[in-house]
């Protein structure tokens, strides 16, 4: 970028700053949009920058960013099973904490986004972050492999460095991870002007066809990767994800002259001048106007718009604690669910068995066909009851999610006790290696759950934490969504720890004993049913007072 440029986008603050009256008097009113800039630093024009042209590549920043990040939790539990020796209990304890992290350190990166970089430059950063860890990953898995023919392909204890060095890489994708998530989906959100009739609707419709190129990722993740890691090598498993995030980075780059940029409607930054409210405002301010008077009245240097942001923030709590229970849920398809597919009959075709971990590709593709037919025939019909540009609420759309995983539990818990039942009809129950005269398309229904429980739960929950925080603070809103990810994969580790720990102790078998024909992931899933069959309710009650920001009552639960 020449030096020109550079003090142009610095003396108009692209993602930061306004711009000049004689800027916006030279452009046709109608044609700008409000509040947002082009690449170069000039007012953002409707017919020549962003709309699906721009959002199209960011969507395919998502694709390589699914492909990868299921490039590695999709089969991580065997990975760490099997290379690298560990117990079942363990190995999904640390599965759910990376991706946890995963989930959590987005709240780092937003925070990075909207206070300093701008979402544009965050996602650079992060796309290069990750793909050193990928390749770091590819050495790391390179290097067991020599340990492994070393040993005549017997179980080898990875080396202390070596062991260090896999977690520093898979930390290290847990940071570029941080970065993209909570940028890309509202990077590409901001490329639709949401107060404008058609755009708005398509701002409804990206979050829909987001998620399906998403899960498009993921699928292909699945059916290619997991061969490979499985029967080929898991250096070139890792390797791959690493070049298809070398190719988004160009694919990236290449469109930048067609994006917009959100420009801060305020110079201070927005944590401080939202945090401010929390320190000076009194707690017991029945309504904003109430607190406008009282903390004029103290001295605070709050504004109205300050206050009503804070309370805008402080509205969504309840709502983000009562869908920790469906994350729980959601944790449990790349760790238990493979553990129990590990040891059922896999062939599909005489001589070709499939992974276990690729039975996940079963929700990835439910969520491909279906989301087409909600956004084509569900939301139209939908519209037209209800009047409402998305069809249903955002709310109902995730309450209908909670029901599904709810639903998902009780069908894993009947197929678990039905897997028990057949390693004991045979005999089987002390041979952990052995596979049962059960076919894993017995899974196929709680994966498929899973996925319709996806289409509503989690494109409900984006598209609510997205619309329903200040306009300064999108990256943050997309954040929270995934922080309830990530507290959900950590409950799930203490669960699990916990369980872990009192069925050891009372000198029965563990509920997650090695072998899996010994263990009681069923009784597992009847409480995640149970907790889910509360939490919902709770969700029910909150959801149905709230008030959405900047809608009309009409527009509630």
């Amino acid at each position: 970028m020449g030096y020109e440029r550079e003090r142009e986008r610095k003396d108009i603050g692209v993602e930061g700053g306004g711009l000049s009256e004689a800027q916006t008097r030279l452009l046709d009113v109608d044609d700008v949009v409000a509040g947002f800039a082009d690449f170069k630093g000039r007012p953002a024009v409707r017919s020549k920058s962003g709309l699906w042209r721009s959002a199209s590549f960011i969507i395919g920043v998502e694709v390589a960013e699914k492909f990868a990040f299921n490039g590695i939790i999709s089969n991580l539990i065997t990975y760490l099973t099997g290379p690298l020796g560990q117990s079942t209990a363990s190995a999904a304890a640390n599965v759910n904490a990376w991706n946890g992290a995963a989930a959590l350190l987005p709240l780092l990166g937003a925070f990075v986004a909207d206070s300093f970089l701008g979402r544009y430059r965050t996602i650079i950063i992060s796309v290069v972050v990750y793909i050193l860890s990928l390749g770091f990953l590819s050495l790391s898995a390179s290097l067991h492999s020599d340990c492994k023919a070393e040993a005549n392909n017997s179980k080898c204890s990875p080396p202390l460095l070596e062991l260090v060095f896999f977690y520093l890489s898979l930390y290290l994708a847990a940071f570029g991870e941080g970065g993209m998530r909570p940028c890309i989906q509202a990077f590409g959100a901001d490329q639709f002007d949401g107060d404008d009739i058609n755009e708005s609707k398509s701002k409804s419709a990206f979050f829909n066809w987001s998620y399906f190129a998403m899960n498009a990722g993921s699928l292909l993740a699945l059916l290619i990767l997991n061969y490979i890691q499985d029967n080929l090598s898991w250096d070139l498993g890792f390797g791959i994800p690493c070049f298809v995030m070398i190719l988004a980075l160009l694919f990236y780059l290449f469109a930048s002259f067609t994006y917009r940029f959100r420009l801060h409607t305020d110079a201070e930054n927005p944590f401080v001048r939202i945090g401010r409210v929390f320190i000076t405002t009194p707690s017991a301010s029945p309504d904003a106007e109430k607190a406008r008077i009282k903390t004029a009245s103290d001295g605070c240097r709050c504004s109205g718009r300050d206050i009503d942001d804070a309370r805008a923030l402080l509205s969504l709590l309840p709502i983000w604690f009562t869908c920790l229970g469906f994350a729980v849920v959601f944790s449990q398809s790349s760790t238990l669910f493979t553990k129990q597919g590990q040891t059922m009959d896999r062939e599909i075709f005489h001589g070709l068995e499939i992974p276990a971990a690729t039975l996940q590709s079963l929700s990835f593709l439910t969520v491909v066909i279906l989301m087409p037919v909600y956004d084509w025939v569900l939301v139209p019909a939908a519209r037209a009851v209800t009047r409402r540009p998305a069809g249903i609420s955002m709310l109902q759309r995730i309450g209908a999610g909670l029901f599904l995983s709810l639903l998902s539990m009780v069908i894993a818990a009947l197929v678990e006790m039905r897997r028990l039942a057949t390693a004991a009809e045979y005999g089987l129950v002390d041979d952990a290696g052995a596979t049962l005269p059960m076919s894993v398309w017995w899974l196929a229904p709680q994966y498929v759950l899973f996925g319709l429980a996806n289409v509503f739960a989690i494109v409900g929950l984006q598209e609510f934490f997205y619309d329903q925080v200040p306009s300064d603070l999108k990256s943050i809103g997309l954040a929270l969504y995934l922080s309830i990810l990530g507290i959900g994969d950590f409950l799930s580790s203490f669960l699990i720890a916990l369980i872990e720990f009192l069925t050891s102790r009372a000198g029965h078998d563990s509920w997650f004993a090695n072998n899996m024909n010994q263990a009681h992931v069923d009784y597992f899933y009847w409480l995640l049913a149970g907790i889910s069959a509360l939490v919902m309710l709770a969700y029910a009650f909150f959801a149905k007072s709230y008030v959405y920001k900047g809608r009309d009552l009409e527009y509630s639960y």
